[in-house]
């Protein structure tokens, strides 16, 4: 038996629960707190002709997405969500007794799609809060079939460095296929590895993006891969078909253009990062470098007290342990204001999570 996603809690409920009708501060998806891409709302309401099916070839988004990061309508894949992307590559590649090795702890979603196909999730811990790539290295065997790198890594927020996926590169063995997760790349500085470029250079590499976080279209579901032709080939072989809906095409194709909203959300990510981090070294909190926007928080208590605690307050995290991260909550980065009634919550809560 494989383990469920768990979703983090929605405002709802802790209104029913708490009861109360005051405001409620959701940092626990990752989302953009900025909304949603003005361009893209006026592009999914303009939609027309909901009553017909489209192109299920998709390939003006494809030539879009492709045009952005200078690769090939023939090298793009497109999901309901990048989500469903993880599902068709283990569907493709994975029988049961393969192996596919993941980072720990890594997105869920990841040993979920293995663990359908009756594969085995070899587990590689992280070291210093990042995906280890030698340790997945030293894990191969002659079953490994794929490899899930999520960076930066969900849900610590760091990043491998240059050297190291270089190194990575030049020793993972050819037939196995790469899967590498950057659905928070847009947020990440200069440094760290767009995988992209990889496609190029190593077959069978697949590299993820979505609209749902920077974009804020994760209501829409759209997510997207680059890879090889022939890999983007197979994985068509059984994609459903007509599984992107015309409004998510409409929203992802505007986004693309509006460079301002990205701008925007990329300032108030840097901005949140000035105002929450130094106050979280002055009360002793320490938290793993982070390339997102969001952060792992270590908390002087179980992840659970501090979730439950600051859900009271009318503040919803990720708990820690639910994303076996124990000891830590994962937070987004909001706004200032949601930034600075997370601060004044945790401030006030932490000599309590010391007792």
């Amino acid at each position: 038996m494989f383990e469920s996603y768990q979703r983090a809690t929605l405002p709802e409920e802790v209104r029913r629960r708490f009861g109360g009708g005051g405001r409620i501060v959701k940092l626990a998806s990752n989302e953009n707190p900025l909304g949603t891409s003005p361009k893209a709302l006026e592009a999914t309401r303009a939609v027309n002709g909901l009553n017909l099916y489209g192109d299920d070839a998709y390939p003006d988004i494809k030539e879009r997405l492709a045009a952005a990061h200078r690769m090939r309508g023939e090298n793009v894949v497109v999901g309901h969500g990048s989500n469903e992307i993880v599902k068709l590559v283990a569907e493709t590649y994975l029988q049961a007794g393969d192996e596919a090795i993941v980072a720990v702890p890594s997105f869920l979603l990841y040993r979920l799609a293995i663990g359908v196909r009756a594969a085995t999730a070899v587990e590689v811990p992280l070291r210093d809060g990042t995906t280890d790539l030698e340790g997945m290295l030293e894990r191969i065997t002659p079953r490994t079939k794929l490899v899930f790198v999520c960076d930066p890594n969900n849900p610590t927020g760091t990043a491998v460095t240059r050297e190291a996926w270089s190194a990575f590169l030049q020793r993972l063995p050819p037939d196995v296929v790469l899967v590498v997760d950057q659905a928070y790349r847009e947020f990440s500085s200069a440094d760290v590895v767009d995988a992209i470029a990889d496609v190029a250079r190593r077959s069978r590499t697949l590299v993820l993006r979505t609209m749902s976080k920077i974009y804020g279209l994760a209501a829409l579901r759209f997510g997207y891969g680059f890879a090889d032709a022939e890999t983007v080939e197979m994985l068509e072989r059984i994609r459903l078909p007509f599984n992107v809906a015309a409004p998510a095409l409409a929203g992802a194709a505007a986004a693309l253009e509006d460079r301002a909203f990205v701008q925007r959300s990329i300032a108030n990510n840097e901005a949140g990062k000035r105002q929450l981090f130094p106050a979280f070294d002055a009360m002793g909190l320490h938290r793993y470098p982070t390339e997102a926007n969001f952060y792992a928080l270590a908390v002087p208590a179980s992840a659970t007290r501090a979730y439950e605690d600051l859900l009271q307050e009318g503040i919803i995290v990720r708990c820690g342990d639910a994303l076996r991260m124990p000891g830590r909550l994962r937070i987004t980065i909001g706004t200032e204001e949601e930034n600075a009634i997370l601060l004044d919550a945790v401030e006030r809560l932490l000599p309590s999570w010391k007792t």
